[in-house]
Protein backbone atom coordinates (compact mmCIF):
# COMPACT_ATOMS: atom_id res chain seq x y z
CA UNK A 1 0.00 0.00 0.00
CA UNK A 2 2.75 2.48 0.98
CA UNK A 3 4.65 1.74 -2.26
CA UNK A 4 1.54 2.53 -4.29
CA UNK A 5 0.98 5.84 -2.49
CA UNK A 6 4.65 6.74 -2.83
CA UNK A 7 4.54 6.04 -6.59
CA UNK A 8 1.35 8.06 -6.90
CA UNK A 9 2.30 11.03 -4.73
CA UNK A 10 6.08 10.82 -4.83
CA UNK A 11 8.54 10.71 -1.97
CA UNK A 12 8.85 13.99 -0.06
CA UNK A 13 12.64 14.03 -0.58
CA UNK A 14 12.18 13.40 -4.29
CA UNK A 15 9.75 16.32 -4.51
CA UNK A 16 12.19 18.57 -2.66
CA UNK A 17 15.04 17.55 -4.95
CA UNK A 18 12.88 18.21 -8.01
CA UNK A 19 12.03 21.66 -6.65
CA UNK A 20 15.69 22.39 -6.01
CA UNK A 21 16.71 21.14 -9.45
CA UNK A 22 14.56 23.91 -10.95
CA UNK A 23 16.62 26.44 -8.97
CA UNK A 24 19.86 24.76 -10.08
CA UNK A 25 18.68 25.06 -13.70
CA UNK A 26 18.36 28.82 -13.14
CA UNK A 27 21.87 28.90 -11.65
CA UNK A 28 23.20 26.90 -14.61
CA UNK A 29 21.50 29.20 -17.12
CA UNK A 30 23.55 32.11 -15.74
CA UNK A 31 26.89 30.33 -16.07
CA UNK A 32 27.73 31.32 -19.67
CA UNK A 33 27.07 35.00 -18.87
CA UNK A 34 29.10 34.92 -15.65
CA UNK A 35 32.01 33.10 -17.31
CA UNK A 36 32.34 36.05 -19.72
CA UNK A 37 32.48 38.65 -16.94
CA UNK A 38 35.75 40.23 -15.90
CA UNK A 39 36.87 39.53 -12.34
CA UNK A 40 35.90 43.08 -11.37
CA UNK A 41 32.42 42.80 -12.84
CA UNK A 42 31.85 39.35 -11.35
CA UNK A 43 32.92 40.47 -7.88
CA UNK A 44 31.05 43.76 -8.26
CA UNK A 45 27.85 41.74 -8.05
CA UNK A 46 28.36 41.52 -4.28
CA UNK A 47 27.71 45.25 -3.90
CA UNK A 48 24.68 45.06 -6.20
CA UNK A 49 23.24 42.09 -4.30
CA UNK A 50 23.75 43.86 -0.96
CA UNK A 51 21.89 46.92 -2.29
CA UNK A 52 19.01 44.82 -3.59
CA UNK A 53 18.69 43.03 -0.25
CA UNK A 54 18.97 46.29 1.70
CA UNK A 55 16.10 47.60 -0.44
CA UNK A 56 13.89 44.70 0.65
CA UNK A 57 14.50 42.02 -1.96
CA UNK A 58 14.36 38.59 -0.29
CA UNK A 59 17.48 36.42 -0.21
CA UNK A 60 15.63 33.63 -2.03
CA UNK A 61 15.13 35.83 -5.10
CA UNK A 62 18.86 36.62 -5.21
CA UNK A 63 19.85 32.97 -4.63
CA UNK A 64 20.29 31.83 -8.26
CA UNK A 65 22.49 34.80 -9.14
CA UNK A 66 24.48 34.67 -5.90
CA UNK A 67 25.10 30.93 -6.22
CA UNK A 68 26.17 31.43 -9.85
CA UNK A 69 28.62 34.15 -8.76
CA UNK A 70 30.08 31.87 -6.08
CA UNK A 71 30.37 28.99 -8.53
CA UNK A 72 32.26 31.11 -11.07
CA UNK A 73 34.43 32.85 -8.46
CA UNK A 74 35.29 29.45 -6.97
CA UNK A 75 36.28 28.15 -10.38
CA UNK A 76 38.58 31.14 -10.86
CA UNK A 77 39.92 31.46 -7.30
CA UNK A 78 40.04 27.88 -6.02
CA UNK A 79 40.10 26.00 -9.31
CA UNK A 80 36.95 24.14 -8.23
CA UNK A 81 33.52 24.34 -9.84
CA UNK A 82 30.51 23.33 -7.76
CA UNK A 83 28.66 20.30 -9.11
CA UNK A 84 24.87 20.52 -9.38
CA UNK A 85 24.48 18.21 -6.37
CA UNK A 86 26.64 20.62 -4.36
CA UNK A 87 24.34 23.47 -5.39
CA UNK A 88 21.40 21.40 -4.12
CA UNK A 89 23.25 20.87 -0.85
CA UNK A 90 23.80 24.62 -0.63
CA UNK A 91 20.12 25.30 -1.19
CA UNK A 92 19.31 22.82 1.60
CA UNK A 93 21.66 24.60 3.99
CA UNK A 94 20.27 28.02 3.07
CA UNK A 95 16.77 26.75 3.78
CA UNK A 96 17.84 25.47 7.20
CA UNK A 97 17.63 21.83 6.20
CA UNK A 98 20.17 19.09 6.80
CA UNK A 99 22.27 17.90 3.88
CA UNK A 100 24.01 14.61 4.69
CA UNK A 101 27.24 14.08 2.79
CA UNK A 102 30.03 11.54 3.05
CA UNK A 103 33.69 12.33 3.55
CA UNK A 104 35.20 13.73 0.38
CA UNK A 105 31.95 14.87 -1.22
CA UNK A 106 32.78 18.55 -0.87
CA UNK A 107 30.94 19.78 2.21
CA UNK A 108 33.20 22.80 2.57
CA UNK A 109 32.61 23.82 -1.04
CA UNK A 110 28.87 23.22 -0.63
CA UNK A 111 28.77 25.67 2.27
CA UNK A 112 30.39 28.51 0.32
CA UNK A 113 27.27 29.40 -1.65
CA UNK A 114 24.80 29.68 1.27
CA UNK A 115 27.43 31.40 3.43
CA UNK A 116 27.97 33.99 0.68
CA UNK A 117 24.24 34.44 0.08
CA UNK A 118 23.45 34.93 3.75
CA UNK A 119 26.43 37.24 4.26
CA UNK A 120 24.84 39.60 1.73
CA UNK A 121 22.27 40.57 4.38
CA UNK A 122 25.25 42.02 6.33
CA UNK A 123 24.15 40.35 9.57
CA UNK A 124 27.17 38.05 9.76
CA UNK A 125 27.47 34.34 9.14
CA UNK A 126 29.24 31.81 11.32
CA UNK A 127 30.68 28.63 9.87
CA UNK A 128 31.41 26.06 12.55
CA UNK A 129 33.76 23.12 12.11
CA UNK A 130 34.60 20.22 14.39
CA UNK A 131 38.15 21.27 15.25
CA UNK A 132 40.69 24.09 15.08
CA UNK A 133 42.62 22.42 12.24
CA UNK A 134 39.58 22.47 9.94
CA UNK A 135 38.63 25.97 11.04
CA UNK A 136 42.10 27.29 10.15
CA UNK A 137 42.28 25.31 6.90
CA UNK A 138 38.86 26.45 5.75
CA UNK A 139 39.36 30.08 6.76
CA UNK A 140 42.51 30.15 4.63
CA UNK A 141 41.23 28.04 1.74
CA UNK A 142 37.70 29.33 1.18
CA UNK A 143 38.61 32.63 2.81
CA UNK A 144 40.32 33.45 -0.51
CA UNK A 145 36.98 33.02 -2.24
CA UNK A 146 35.06 35.13 0.27
CA UNK A 147 37.67 37.91 0.23
CA UNK A 148 37.69 37.89 -3.58
CA UNK A 149 33.95 38.48 -3.42
CA UNK A 150 34.38 41.39 -1.03
CA UNK A 151 33.57 39.68 2.26
CA UNK A 152 35.68 39.61 5.40
CA UNK A 153 36.69 36.41 7.17
CA UNK A 154 37.45 35.89 10.84
CA UNK A 155 38.83 32.86 12.62
CA UNK A 156 38.09 31.83 16.18
CA UNK A 157 40.07 28.96 17.68
CA UNK A 158 40.54 27.85 21.27
CA UNK A 159 43.68 29.95 21.74
CA UNK A 160 42.22 33.28 20.56
CA UNK A 161 42.03 35.91 23.32
CA UNK A 162 38.76 37.65 24.20
CA UNK A 163 39.40 40.89 22.30
CA UNK A 164 40.27 39.12 19.07
CA UNK A 165 37.43 36.63 19.55
CA UNK A 166 34.96 39.50 19.99
CA UNK A 167 36.29 41.21 16.85
CA UNK A 168 36.10 38.01 14.79
CA UNK A 169 32.56 37.30 15.94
Amino acid sequence: MFGFLKSLLGDNNENEIKRMRVIVEKINSLEPEYKKMSDGTLCGNTKLFKERIANGEPLDSVLPEAFAVVREASRRTLGMRHFDVQMIGGICLHEGKIAEMKTGEGKTLVATAPVYLNALSQKGVHMITVNDYLAKRDSEWVGKLYRTLGLSVGLVTHDVDFAERKFDY
